[in-house]
């Protein structure tokens, strides 16, 4: 059994990143005043060397290539609001469990469900997926954009609900996740999400949901704010009902530059919001509380309009554990942080216990069946993070709009989470579940 990890770090999963202000130093977020970019800046830009290599012009946004003069003259720009660098942020490995193989597909386990690996999926009784759909509720109609890293683009899991023509990537290198491992971090997101109720593999939380893929990492895991808020504005664009983010950064508000990656992430969610998408983002997995890391920002958990998400998971679920709602021993808590939790699986169970269970098809590690299941490159695996949390409560979101006939505002649809959550630990809202732990329709 493979176990991927590293220990020599507080993140856990491929939530949460790493600042690194002097990794691109010559890559700028350049924010204007107001949300029109006149030609004034444009000739600016160019007179002082900067090559433009994006516009979000929705948003007031620059993305410049430019050297250490123009570096030097930035802020003297006239129609330049906020200037910064252009913040590079880098995937942790995550703790994942070997991975599946399309071609190692079992027979069907003792659900009776012909989606043969859904009885590993314990996140979808967590949120009571299956009385949702029973109620005729699936997602049918309603788009969920994920961003992410790369996509295996020809999972048959994923094929059947993914609008080709809407998805983007916003890398280079191409949307299809191209390493050669199961690994694929938005492949898993996906899967949770939207995974086709097909009589193969995996089911997503909202199965007949349509999926709009959009790659703002790139395969080894690195990207750019600037990515991030492109891609939110292109979902906007394209109907995104809901937007899933799971992805982070935190690093201190007074960083050089802070102010226009704030302004930027602020400007992309506002708009987003405005066109009618409701915004999920992981919450980050250091374990710390948010209420007494005031000093640090956070995007785009701290952006306009999120709704950021803990993780919950069992310890001891296959060895016959059924409580499914302990946080994660990951998962960032605190009022001002957690709006809301959903399954993102722990590894508690499996640090302490070696005994083997099968659930299903499949014999492993009682602890590994504390992971989150879903959709890899070319098969499946199981992962763990705040990252796997935020797609489950994305999935009820799509739910939750598809019951209310597929045309919800982003407020009401954070209302109904509130009225239909779990009330987990003290009444009302508290530091580790926030309003509750997200629940589907009925």
């Amino acid at each position: 059994m493979l176990l991927r990890c590293i220990r020599n770090f507080v993140a856990v999963s491929a939530a949460v990143f790493c600042f690194s202000a002097g990794a691109i130093a010559e890559s700028w977020v350049l924010v204007v005043h107001g949300n029109k970019i006149h030609q004034k800046t444009f000739d600016d830009i160019a007179a002082a060397g900067g090559e433009i290599t994006r516009t979000v012009p929705e948003i007031g946004v620059l993305l410049v290539e430019g050297n250490s003069a123009f570096g030097k003259t930035v802020n003297t720009l006239s129609g330049v609001k906020h200037a910064g660098v252009n913040a590079s942020f880098q995937f942790f490995d995550p703790v994942v469990a070997e991975g599946i193989t399309l071609d190692a597909a079992a027979n069907p386990p003792a659900s009776g469900d012909d989606d043969f690996y859904f009885d590993l999926q314990w996140g979808h009784a967590a949120v009571n997926a299956v009385e949702a759909w029973n109620a005729g509720n699936t997602g049918s109609g309603v788009r969920v954009a994920i961003i992410d890293g790369g996509y295996d683009l020809d999972h048959p899991d994923l094929a059947p609900n993914i609008d080709y023509s809407a998805s983007k990537d916003f890398t280079g290198e191409g949307l299809a996740y191209t390493l050669p491992d199961t690994f694929s971090h938005g492949t898993h997101v996906a899967g949770t999400v939207a995974a086709a109720n097909n009589g193969f593999g995996t089911i997503g939380v909202a199965p007949d949901a349509t999926l709009i893929l959009l790659k703002a990492l790139g395969d080894e895991g690195s990207g750019s704010f600037g990515a991030v808020a492109a891609a939110i504005v292109h979902a906007a664009n394209q109907d995104a009902d809901v937007i899933n983010m799971s992805l982070g950064a935190a690093f201190p508000a007074s960083d050089p530059g802070a102010a226009a990656l704030r302004t930027m992430m602020s400007r992309a969610t506002n708009y987003a919001y405005q066109a009618g998408a409701t915004i999920i983002t992981s919450a980050g997995n250091d374990s710390v509380d948010g209420d007494k890391d005031g000093n640090n920002l956070t995007l785009p958990a701290d952006s306009p309009h999120t709704i950021s998400i803990s993780a919950t998971g069992p310890q001891g679920w296959a060895a016959g554990n059924g409580n499914l709602d302990y946080l994660a021993i990951y998962s960032n808590y605190g009022q001002s942080l957690i709006d809301f939790a959903a399954p993102g699986g722990d590894y508690t169970y499996y640090l302490s216990n070696n005994d083997v269970c099968t659930v299903g098809p499949i014999t492993n590690l009682c602890g590994v069946f504390d992971f989150v299941f879903s959709t890899g490159n070319g098969g499946w695996y199981w992962s763990v993070g705040t990252s796997m949390a935020s797609p489950h409560a994305a999935g009820v979101a799509a739910l939750i709009i598809g019951a209310n006939g597929g045309d919800m505002h982003p407020a009401q649809v954070e209302a109904a989470f509130a009225q239909g959550s779990l009330d987990l630990g003290k009444p009302g809202n508290d530091d580790v579940y926030g309003a509750g732990l997200v629940q589907s329709p009925k």
